[in-house]
C-alpha cells in the first residue's frame, strides 16, 4: 500500500525497510568505533573528500581525476582557477569541507541553500549572473551522449512563482514532518530538490552536498569517511534512469525505486567503509613477527615453513604458530599435507 509523504507517493516494502534497518543497526555502533578508530577516520576522511570532489564534479561533466584533484587541492592558488573544470572542483571541495566542520550550524532555510549554492559556484566567473538565487530561465535536464547529442532526462519545475512556492512548500514539509523516518526525509528532499532543479546551474552538485548535510544532521556522520558521490558516479546511469522514471510521473509520483537506489548506494558505502575499519584493526593488531611472515609468503608464494624460517631466522614452532593463526583469519591458505604443505596468501 502506498503511503503520501510530501508531494509523492511511497511503498515501503520488507526490501526498503530491512535495507533501514541494515543502515540503523550500523549507526547504533558508529559511536563505539568513533572513539577507538580516530586517527584512522581522518584518514579515511581525507581519501573520502577527494573522491567525493571528483566524483561528483565529474558527473556533471568535469574531466579531473582524483589524482589530479588531489594534486589541485594541495596546491590551490584561486587567482589561477582558469578552467571551469578547477573552479567547480575548488568551489564542491569548499562547500563540503564547510558542511563536515559547520553541519550542526547550518539550518535548512532557503537563505542557506541559496548561501551553499554561492559558495559552490564562487570562482565561476560564467556563473557571476545567477549564482546563489533562483533560475530565471528554464532549465530541463540533458544527458550528453557519446556522439554529443543532448538526451532529456526530466523537464523541472518552471522558473519564477512555480519554483518559490516549490522550494517553500519542501522546506515546510521537511521541517513539520516528524512521521517519516530520517532516511527516507534524506532521500525525498534530494530528489525533489534535484527535480525542482531551482537553480539555473549546480543542482545535481548542491543536491548531493545537501545530501551529506542532511545525514550529518540526522545523526550520520559516519557519511563523512566515506564518498556517497563516488558510489553515485559508478551507477550515473541507473542514478539518471531512476530519476527520470519517478520524474516522468510527476505530480504525484512512486518514488519507492528512487528510495532503493539511495539507501541501497548507502548501505554499500557503510560495508565499504566498515571493510577499511576491519582491515587497519587485523593490522594494527599483527605482530611485526606476522607481518614479516605475511610478507615473504606474499613475495614467495608456494613457500614452505622451513623456508620461512630459515629466510626470516625465525624458530620453526614459532613459524609453525603464526602460520597456524593466520590460516585461522584466512589471511592465508595452505595446498598440500605434511613436509609437503606450501602456501599462500588468502
Amino acid at each position: 500500500m502506498a503511503e503520501q509523504v510530501h508531494t509523492v507517493e511511497i511503498t515501503l516494502d520488507w526490501a526498503l525497510l530491512g535495507t533501514l534497518s541494515k543502515l540503523d543497526r550500523f549507526d547504533a555502533r558508529w559511536a563505539a568505533i568513533e572513539r577507538r578508530e580516530g586517527q584512522t577516520l581522518k584518514q579515511l576522511k581525507a581519501i573520502a573528500t577527494v573522491r567525493s570532489v571528483g566524483a561528483s564534479t565529474r558527473i556533471e561533466g568535469s574531466r579531473m581525476s582524483d589524482e589530479e584533484v588531489e594534486v589541485l587541492l594541495r596546491n590551490t592558488d584561486i587567482t589561477k582557477l582558469e578552467d571551469r573544470d578547477s573552479q567547480e572542483v575548488v568551489g564542491y571541495f569548499q562547500v563540503l569541507d564547510l558542511i563536515s566542520e559547520s553541519y550542526a550550524d547550518i539550518d535548512i532555510s532557503e537563505n542557506s541553500i541559496k548561501g551553499l549554492h554561492n559558495q559552490l559556484l564562487r570562482f565561476s566567473r560564467k556563473d557571476d549572473w545567477h549564482r546563489g538565487n533562483y533560475k530565471q530561465h528554464s532549465n530541463a535536464v540533458e544527458a550528453t551522449l557519446p556522439n554529443g547529442t543532448k538526451q532529456l532526462i526530466f523537464q523541472t519545475t518552471p522558473p519564477g512563482i512555480a519554483t518559490e512556492d516549490a522550494m517553500r512548500g519542501l522546506l515546510a514539509w521537511y521541517h513539520t514532518d516528524e512521521a517519516t523516518h530520517p532516511l527516507v526525509q534524506c532521500a525525498l528532499f534530494c530528489y525533489d530538490f534535484v527535480s525542482i532543479h531551482p537553480f539555473q546551474d549546480g543542482n545535481g552538485r548542491l543536491s548531493r552536498l545537501l545530501a551529506t548535510l542532511l545525514l550529518l544532521r540526522h545523526g550520520y556522520v559516519w557519511i563523512q569517511y566515506v564518498s556517497l558521490e563516488h558510489e553515485i558516479e559508478s551507477r550515473k546511469t541507473n542514478y539518471y534512469r531512476e530519476l527520470q522514471k519517478c520524474q516522468a510521473q510527476r505530480p504525484g509520483e512512486n518514488i519507492s525505486s528512487w528510495l532503493a537506489f539511495f539507501f541501497d548506494a548507502l548501505l554499500k558505502v557503510q560495508q565499504q567503509l566498515l571493510q577499511k575499519l576491519t582491515a587497519h584493526e587485523t593490522d594494527t593488531q599483527t605482530s611485526p613477527r606476522e607481518k614479516a611472515v605475511l610478507a615473504f609468503v606474499g613475495n614467495y608464494p608456494g613457500c614452505k615453513s622451513g623456508q620461512i624460517a630459515e629466510k626470516l631466522a625465525i624458530p620453526s614452532p614459532t613459524v609453525k604458530r603464526i602460520l597456524a593463526g593466520l590460516l585461522t583469519q584466512q589471511r592465508i591458505r595452505k595446498e598440500g599435507k605434511g613436509p609437503a604443505t606450501i602456501y599462500y596468501l588468502g
